[in-house]
């Protein structure tokens, strides 16, 4: 179709129905998709009526299909369309569709049916036309407005099958086309440089996007009212005087005054770092160099660096070598994988005796070049501050505003090193690192601290390393020096010392710390997997941590598979278990192959226990630590789940013999409390046991001083755990033990500790006969999100203590229905989870009798009849069997 809709509802200039009287008159902004089916008057010529009336029935009824799909608004039509819609992918997914709509139904008879499309976003004017001129054959909705002409040009200059972008719908609709799914991912999307349309003042930059088989994927066609915008000179006339008077310089002619391409960079886009290319023969700048572009880049706050892990991680997934060089065609690949705008591929050579670094920007869709820049040095070393200049340009070209870079960059020699030699042994290190190799990593980390003792991004390397193998004073050691020499760090880098340095003290301080890092870089992954960690598992904050772990698991962060397997434990920490499933299995399909307990758990949490089972025996990745200590802990798990005591007991004592061997001075402690609590939660012999967790009580005060000094404030989490288990025996001499034990100044700072002194506070009240008081206590911790399970757990015995069964029985039906939380709360801070998991049943026991002592025979036998299918009686202990007993007919 020539005519139809290219004439009729695209005029060369808006103009308003004279007839109808405007009723809005604010412009909005709107994606405008105009499309035209080809040849369709030949094809009804073809046909004939009655078979082109049975097509067109079958068009329409596709074009509302995807009318509904994509919450398009249809105004206009004829043999072609004219859709408004809110959002660019929108109109974008429609037009994908339609396209491969119109490839089916043609192949169906045999037909080459195609169609082309422009896709456009601007301001629009719309209004309602009245009943009466809807009646005379109006449309119900009229749109006018300079993009409406805009897209009109873009699909009239397009080949059939060929969708064409706006500079102003492209970037907006490249940006979210992971909404579309998988073919999102292998869609093709190609610049054409800028155009000329007739009627509009300024060139226009146009682009196509489409599927490989269906799309034209070629120049588009010149026409009447959209031309190429063409320097004079390369016009065919000048062209062929120009050739007959330059022949020898043409082509360096056209280098030097072709028109630029641009790349549509937004803020916070992803660029590739591609390997360097090092010409001069100085192994030195191999891979110092390379690591030097990276820290100059990436104290932008404007540019994200894909991480040199994630790029192997996705090297991986093409199953190509991890080392295989990052070239224009690989890091293009990778870039498109991983959602990344740009390529950069840096370059040092020597020219004329000087060394010189350039750095090209590359559309990894096209692999063109885009930008490049260069700057020249005398030296090697001179190579640092020309660094500092490509980046610079490079990040200004991209969009950044000078005061941005002035503001956000430090020169390289003030937060690396001048020593290339050092910062080639911290380039390596870092690879050793990636490749899972600690050791070596260390050692590469520490020779480039001996050949410069300033170099604090060295020496902040090594902390790493040592916090990832758990030895903690020596962290704290690499880190107070790293301390000393902050000003040989970036600002990013700075921001990361000090959030490691608050690992050392209070839980607040680490989330503040945490959180300000994704302030200033709202796009620092590891910072957001960290404050995820750190919210939910020491602060209780699971709907947080689920915020922050949802912001990693993306593309462009190495960690997305541990994220998504962290997102699953928060969402089991919340009680949704399909979702916590999805992720967890999302987590192992991506190649996360850590941990596992948690994915046993989601199914043991809703007593699947067979396949809890099957999930826990089937764990990867667990080196000795995790052998010794996960296993008997999640065996011990289920089977206090199951009231298999003595089952829980063998792993108790199991775990606690490997504690004594892996980690004696952290570990034994809080496996010495699991095994009183399953001898707690089995009731056997109460009086010994009161001794017992007092002697433990002393034991953790007299090695508060060693401990404390490795992970703060343990003697004073194990204490309360050690009077919590206290509160279940109604020993009230544990209660008060454990709360003279811990200062009250101690554990500012440490919200579950604060609330754990609020809940032994209130069972010390209750134990003394004030159930009231320790009611109105727990009280003011219930509304809150993060109130920790024993709070609860608290205020059910309080609230029985007081007579108040209504209370009791609310805080009882909570327990049992929040058995994912019991699994996930408590693990990482050391307190008593096991005990938790008991209250699930246990609460059912306690609904019981509540309900029978009110009179409410059927609903009590009801939750007796639970009790007892997770906790058969046969293997009950004898305090549990006699309570059973009492509720029996």
């Amino acid at each position: 179709m020539q005519s139809g809709m290219d004439d009729k509802a695209v005029p060369d200039a808006p103009a308003p129905n004279p007839a109808t009287p405007g009723q809005g008159d604010t412009p909005q902004v709107r994606t405008l998709l105009l499309t035209d089916l080809c040849e369709s008057t030949s094809l009804v010529e073809r046909l004939g009526d009655a078979l082109a009336a049975a097509l067109f029935r079958e068009h329409d009824r596709l074009v509302l299909e995807l009318q509904q799909r994509w919450r398009g608004r249809l105004i206009d039509r004829s043999d072609g369309l004219l859709l408004l819609f809110e959002r660019p992918i929108d109109g974008l997914g429609f037009a994908l569709d339609y396209m491969r709509g119109l490839h089916e139904l043609g192949k169906a008879r045999k037909l080459n049916l195609q169609a082309r499309a422009g896709l456009h976003v601007g301001e629009v004017l719309t209004w309602l036309n009245s009943d009466e001129a809807v009646r005379a054959g109006a449309k119900s909705l009229e749109v006018e407005g300079i993009a409406k002409p805009l897209a009109g040009r873009l699909m009239s200059l397009a080949r059939p099958g060929q969708i064409l972008l706006s500079a102003v719908a492209e970037p907006m609709s490249h940006r979210a086309a992971s909404e579309l799914g998988e073919r999102g991912r292998h869609l093709v999307w190609k610049s054409y440089g800028r155009w000329r349309f007739k009627g509009v003042p300024n060139a226009q930059e146009i682009f196509e996007v489409g599927e490989p088989g269906l799309a034209a994927l070629r120049m588009p066609k010149h026409n009447a009212k959209a031309w190429r915008d063409i320097p004079l000179w390369r016009r065919p006339a000048a062209l062929a005087a120009e050739v007959l008077l330059v022949v020898g310089l043409g082509t360096g002619a056209w280098f030097l005054t072709r028109p630029q391409p641009a790349i549509a960079f937004n803020e916070r886009d992803w660029v590739v770092v591609g390997d360097l290319r090092n010409l001069t023969g100085q192994p030195v700048l191999d891979e110092s160099l390379e690591q030097a572009f990276r820290i100059s880049l990436e104290q932008s706050r404007y540019v994200n660096v894909l991480s040199d892990l994630k790029v192997r991680d996705t090297l991986a997934l093409m199953k190509r070598k991890p080392d295989e060089p990052l070239d224009r065609a690989t890091a293009s690949e990778v870039a498109i994988r991983d959602g990344a705008r740009a390529v950069i591929l840096p370059t040092v050579a020597e020219v004329g005796g000087r060394v010189r670094v350039s750095a090209e920007v590359v559309d990894p869709h096209t692999q063109t070049t885009v930008y490049a820049e260069s700057a020249d040095g005398v030296g090697a070393v001179s190579a640092l501050d020309s660094i500092d200049k490509v980046t610079a340009e490079l990040r200004n070209k991209l969009g950044e505003a000078i005061q941005s870079i002035e503001h956000d960059s430090a020169p390289l020699p003030d937060v690396s090193t001048e020593n290339l030699d050092a910062l080639k042994a911290y380039a390596l290190g870092l690879k050793r690192r990636y490749a899972g190799e600690s050791g070596e990593a260390l050692n590469f980390f520490q020779r480039a601290v001996e050949l410069d003792p300033n170099f604090a991004l060295a020496v902040l390397a090594s902390s790493r390393i040592f916090i990832s193998n758990g030895d903690m004073p020596a962290a704290r050691r690499e880190l107070d020096r790293a301390a000393n020499l902050r000003s040989h760090l970036s600002d990013r880098e700075r921001l990361l010392l000090d959030a490691y340095l608050t690992h050392f003290g209070p839980i607040e301080p680490q989330l503040q710390r945490w959180q300000q890092i994704i302030d200033m870089y709202p796009d620092s992954h590891d910072a957001h997997f960290t404050l995820a960690q750190d919210s939910a598992f020491y602060a209780n904050r699971y709907r947080q941590g689920l915020a922050h772990a949802t912001a990693a698991a993306v593309t462009q962060f190495s960690g997305q598979a541990p994220a998504q397997y962290l997102q699953g434990m928060l969402l089991l920490g919340l009680d949704r278990y399909s979702e916590a499933m999805r992720m967890f299995k999302s987590s192992r399909e991506a190649g996360f192959s850590g941990a596992g307990s948690s994915y046993g758990y989601a199914f043991a949490a809703q007593r699947d226990y067979a396949m809890a089972e099957k999930m826990l025996a089937a764990r990867k990745g667990a080196d000795s630590h995790t052998e010794n200590l996960e296993i008997p802990f999640s065996a011990m798990m289920i089977a206090v789940d199951r009231g298999r005591w003595q089952e829980a007991e063998t792993s108790a004592d199991q775990g606690l013999r490997s504690a004594m061997k892996v980690e004696p001075l952290i570990t034994s402690p809080e496996w010495r409390i699991r095994k009183l609590a399953v001898e707690v939660l089995a009731a056997k012999n109460p009086e010994a046991l009161q001794e017992r967790l007092l002697q433990e009580i002393r034991r953790l005060h007299a090695e508060a001083a060693k401990t404390d000094a490795v992970y703060p404030n343990l003697s004073e989490t194990m204490s309360f755990g050690a009077g919590y288990l206290g509160a279940r025996l109604d020993a009230l001499p544990v209660v008060q033990a454990a709360l003279q034990a811990v200062a009250p100044e101690g554990i500012r700072g440490y919200p579950l500790l604060i609330q754990m002194r609020q809940v032994l506070l209130a069972e010390q009240e209750r134990l003394q006969g004030k159930p009231q008081r320790a009611i109105a206590r727990l009280r003011t911790l219930i509304p809150r999100e993060d109130a920790m399970f024993a709070v609860h757990s608290a205020l059910m015995r309080a609230a029985r203590a007081g007579g108040d069964s209504v209370l009791a029985l609310r805080e009882a039906q909570w327990l049992s229905s929040h058995r994912g939380r019991a699994y996930i709360e408590g693990t990482a801070a050391g307190l008593p989870s096991v005990v938790n998991l008991a209250d699930t049943t246990l609460a059912k026991l306690e609904a019981a009798e509540i309900l029978a002592k009110t009179g409410h025979a059927a609903e009590a036998k009801a939750e007796l009849d639970a009790f007892k299918a997770a906790w058969p009686p046969s293997q009950l202990p004898d305090r549990l069997r006699q309570r059973v007993a009492a509720l029996e007919p």
